[in-house]
Order: structure tokens, then sequence, then C-alpha cells
């Protein structure tokens, strides 16, 4: 099989002539014919100046490249498109599956005998990933790092979590714009991922429990040397892939691996959107993400590790106390510490060099957890046939077992328009229902889920209520809230029958959410909804593929076509 500058030579009917070509272009950038000769790691750079999360990536690509030549290999760095959270419109949910289909065709367009994906911001580590097991080159991943914390009157902050509840405040009038200008200004004190358990956080933990990057490369922070000496020896395993042609991720990716994954994003408390990512990265392999063996696994495992929104410290912290191998090791038989890492060794070898630091209460033991149960439930009912997700570990505990009558947003537009309106009928007690939010419906299914709490309710104090929608909500955000309703509304599923004024009820205990109508009214309801249409948005271009194959939440959003098999 052919590799190196010999891979996947460009088509003109001559293979002697375009390789030929091949060299007599590259040579144009200096390379010789020794550097020419070497096995080739290609190195995704998806820096970009909307994207403050990934701002540390020319420094982990120069650390790369040093480690891959450090070991014989020649490192080609080529770009992809990157996704940055706060700056892609409608949402960067929407743009997840074009980056993994970027990332897929300029690894298989390109000659390169192992590949390292740079990632961090939430949907481009699961995009990477995605493309990464769907061609099977041998593949490193480095995630960019979190940022540090940051100081507001004496308080740490963290975004985005703190984001959130510094916003509440402002929006509750308890601080002024003053205070919230230079909230504002300290919350982001470093580039990086948000330094709370939000998605960049999660996956990169998920990422590095199913041993597709080095140990502790989920929690290093993103300006600290560290994180660029685990880039080298980053770039350094990609050289001995290249040179050994593998092991691929079909190699070592067993089922055992992506259950370690599940029992880390328990134990975690990590995003809902976790989830469905692990879902779409799962469904490019021969292993699936069974929703119900979840919810399972989440009774058994608890969350150890105490991290905001679920606890009280940051990653940083998480890392001081001894990362994802220490998470591992108070985990114990829970994982199965069997699995192999890209490096080679096993999780048994990795958890057994666990650094061990005494006093710290970041990662807790299985006899003292931050909450007995796993961060996420899956919940069933009348209203989500197929599922639904609550984040519990980051719930008020008096909202688990709720009846109250829904107060519906038609859309995250209405819901912008009246939720602050004065007028609104609504109290405490009431559900908060958004629909129109899912894959198909905003498009992108946005994190709109975490809808704000009214104005009014928020000045009289309160601080949560129970919110449902067929949207999804950030990681690093907290509440009462029941995310992924499944099917969501726009495709005809049972959020679009609900009614202002009707009854529902949650009950987290039973993994139950209903719509309190007798059998009769919801077919009546069912059979008047009007047939779904294809809108405006949706009839050219990437929107018009996005809206005709996306699938749903419960499969992990991915396009039809693009999981393990295709399009049947």
């Amino acid at each position: 099989m052919a590799d190196g500058l010999r891979k996947g030579l460009t088509s003109y009917g001559d293979a002697g002539f375009s390789l030929f070509l091949r060299k007599a272009f590259i040579k144009a950038m200096g390379y010789s014919d020794d550097a020419l000769d070497r096995p080739i790691v290609g190195i995704t750079n998806t820096h970009s100046d909307y994207n403050p999360c990934h701002g540390n990536s020319p420094q982990i690509i120069e650390a790369v490249k040093r480690g891959v030549m450090l070991a014989g290999a020649l490192p080609m760095v080529f770009p992809t498109i990157s996704i940055g959270e706060s700056f892609a419109h409608p949402t960067s949910m929407y743009l997840r599956n074009l980056m993994a289909m970027d990332t897929e065709e300029m690894i298989k367009a390109q000659p390169m005998d192992a590949v390292v994906a740079i990632g961090g911001c939430d949907k481009t580590l699961p995009a990477q990933i995605m493309a990464a097991l769907s061609v099977d080159l041998p593949t490193v991943v480095i995630p960019v790092g979190p940022m540090v914390v940051g100081h507001h009157k004496g308080e740490v902050l963290g975004a985005c979590t703190d984001c959130r509840r510094m916003w509440g405040k402002f929006r509750a009038g308890e601080i002024d714009q003053q205070e919230i200008d230079d909230v504002n200004a300290r919350l982001a004190p470093s580039v990086g991922t948000c330094m709370v358990m939000g998605t960049a956080s999660t996956m990169a933990c998920i990422t590095e429990a199913m041993g597709l990057s080095l140990p502790m490369s989920a929690t290093i922070p993103a300006p600290h040397a560290e994180r660029f000496r685990s880039a080298e020896a980053s770039g350094k395993v990609a050289a001995t892939l290249a040179k050994n042609k593998g092991p691929k991720p079909s190699e070592f990716l067993t089922p055992g691996s992506f259950r370690n994954a599940q029992v880390v994003l328990q134990a975690i408390g990590g995003s809902t959107n976790g989830l469905i990512h692990l879902t779409a990265m799962a469904n490019r392999t021969p292993n699936r993400i069974d929703l119900a063996a979840f919810d399972e696994l989440g009774r058994d495992v608890p969350v150890l590790v105490d991290l905001k929104p679920s606890g009280d410290h940051y990653m940083e912290h998480f890392h001081h106390a001894g990362g994802v191998p220490k998470l591992m090791a108070q985990l114990g038989d829970l994982i199965d510490l069997d699995a192999k890492s890209v490096t080679g060794e096993t999780l048994r070898e990795i958890v057994a060099k666990a650094e061990d630091v005494p006093g710290q209460d970041v990662i807790r033991s299985k006899d003292n957890p931050i909450k007995r149960e796993g961060g996420l439930a899956i919940l069933h009912g009348n209203l989500a046939p197929r599922s639904a997700v609550i984040k519990h570990s980051a719930a008020s505990p008096k909202l688990m077992q709720h009846t109250g009558r829904a107060v519906v947003f038609e859309s995250v537009e209405d819901m912008t328009n009246r939720v602050d309106d004065p007028d609104l009928d609504v109290t405490a007690d009431d559900v908060l229902v958004l629909r129109n939010a899912g894959p198909k419906g905003a498009p992108g299914m946005p994190e709109a889920g975490y809808l704000p709490i009214p104005m009014k309710l928020a000045r009289a104090g309160v601080k949560d209520m129970v919110r449902i929608s067929d949207a999804r909500m950030s990681g690093t955000a907290f509440g009462t809230i029941v995310l992924h309703i499944t099917p969501e509304s726009a495709v005809g599923g049972p959020l679009a029958l609900v009614k202002n004024g009707d009854m529902i009820r949650l009950d987290v205990a039973k993994r139950s959410i209903d719509l309190l109508i007798d059998e009769a009214e919801f077919a009546k309801r069912q059979a008047a909804l009007p047939p779904a249409t294809t809108p405006d948005w949706a009839k050219r271009g990437y929107a018009h593929l996005f809206h005709t194959t996306i699938l749903q939440a419960d499969d992990g959003c991915d396009f039809d076509f693009m999981t393990e098999k295709g399009k049947g």
C-alpha cells in the first residue's frame, strides 16, 4: 500500500507523472528529497480570528510539528473549518456536520499516514472525531485546553456558568450596568475553552477516556507550558503511528471504549450535548449508544467531579487534582481498564500512574460522591416517545417531581419577544415550553433550551423553573431543564400538541415527562397538525442539505448519509 507522498495520487491517468508533478510543486516550498521521503503527519489547523477558544492553536501546531520532526516524520499543516460557539449563526451545531465533512474529505484528499486533530470549542472535537472514525486513519486528538479562571470582587468566575449566573443577576436587578460590564471583561481572562464542565470540557474528557488523546490532555489549561509539551508528545506519537501504519481507531476503540466514555460523561456531570456528540461518533462505527443502557449506567455511576455547573470548582483545579486518569482510578471497576489508548498503553497502565494529590477535594471517591447518580437521565413519556434528557445533577431537587401549567412559546423568536412581557400569564409553578427549536425546526437545534426566567419572576426572586423544549442547552448551564425532546415538534412530535394551560408532569425518579390530556384529545390534536413543508430558508445550498438529511437528537443529529453504512 502506498504511503507518504505517494499516497492518494491526483488522477492524471499516469501515476508516475502524478508523483513527478506533486514533488515538483511541493519543492516550491523548499522541501528536500529527504523530507519528502518520510512518513507524513497531517495536522489540522482550526485557528480563526473568530474563535478565541482556539487562540493557542498556532503554538500547539508548532509544538506538534516539533514532536513529529523529532520522531523522524514530516509534518504537514492543513486548514479546515473553525467553529467558534458564540460567533456561529444560527448555532454552531448547524455547522458541526459541515466541519466533519470538510475534515473527512481533506484527510482523504491529501497524502498523510497519520493525522493530528486539534480542536476544542464545543462542536469542533466531535466533528473532527466523527471524521477520523469515518476515514479510520491513525489519529491523535489534541484538545486546545480550558482557559484559566477569572476573578471579580474576590470571587472566582468561570465562563460560561458564571456568565449565565451573573446575567441572571443583572436581569433580576441585583447588579447594575457598570458591574455587569466589569464582569464581562473578567469572565474570559485567557484563550481556551470554557473552564467549567461545559460541552468543550466534556468532549475533551470523553476523548481522553476513549484513548484518542494523551493522558491529562483534557484538562491542561490552554496557556500553560504543559499544554505545548503535551502537544509535542502528541506529535511524536503521531509520527510513530505514521511509521507503523497504526493502530487505526477501529483497531483499539472497542465497545468498552465507548462504554468508558459514557461512564466518564456521567461521572463528570457532563454536558447534555456530550450525549448527542457521542451518539454521532458511535454511529460512524459499528458501535451504538443505547439510551436505555446509558440511563441505567447513570443510576450506577455517581458524579465524582466537583466542578461547575454541578459543583464548585473549575477545570484547572480538576487538572491539578490528577485529571481524567485520577477520575478513572476512582471509578475503579466501572471502567474497562483493558481498553487501549492511542499511545499503545492500556487504561490500566495509565490509571496506575495517576497522580495522588493529598488534600484535593475536586475528584471524590465513590463513597463520597457529589451526587449518588450520574449527571444525566433519559426521560420518556407521551411528550417524548423516543427520548428526552435532563441534567439532573445541575437541577433543583424540589422540582424533580413537578406538575405545572404549560406556558408555550412557538419559537425562539416568540420566546425572545414575550418572555419578559409584564402581562405574560406565568407563575413560578408553571412549566415553560419552547417548541420548533429542534434540528429541523430552528434550524440546528440551538442552545435555547435554557429558557430565561421571565423578568417579573426573576425580580421576585425566582431562580429556577421547569423548562422543556426540543432544543439543546450549553453544558455550562444549570436548572431543571428537559431537553432534546424527540421527535421534535417541527416533524410532528407531541411537543407540537401542547396548548397554554395544559398540565405537564415531570417525574425524574420515574424517568417520565407527560402531557396530562386524555388519549382522545391527544389523537384529535395530532390529526389536526398541518403537514410538514420545506421552509424558505431550506430551499438551497447547505441549508437544503441540512434540512432534508438531518437526523433527530437520539440519533446524534448527523446527516442520514454520513453514518457508518451511509444512506440505504
